[in-house]
């Protein structure tokens, strides 16, 4: 008898311990803003002006590799 009534505590135990964590994911699942679109899908004019601001600080680097003396590095 004394199992029996020990074996239902903890039974209710556990499905209380398992509800009360179900409705905090399921609330704070909720309670979070939904994703915002970052604007990640960028037009070819965008990409392409990109690439250029790159390119062009990569040749000034190399500008200023070639103008430095050599021992400076």
């Amino acid at each position: 008898m004394a199992t029996e009534l020990l074996w239902r505590v903890s039974r209710d135990r556990c499905l209380m311990v398992g509800l009360i964590g179900l409705m905090s994911v399921w609330f704070g699942g909720c309670a979070s803003e939904p994703p915002k679109s970052s604007g990640a899908t960028m037009t070819p004019e965008q990409v392409r002006s990109h690439a250029d601001k790159g390119f062009d600080k990569l040749k000034q680097e190399e500008q200023h590799r070639t103008v430095s003396p050599a021992g400076a590095h």
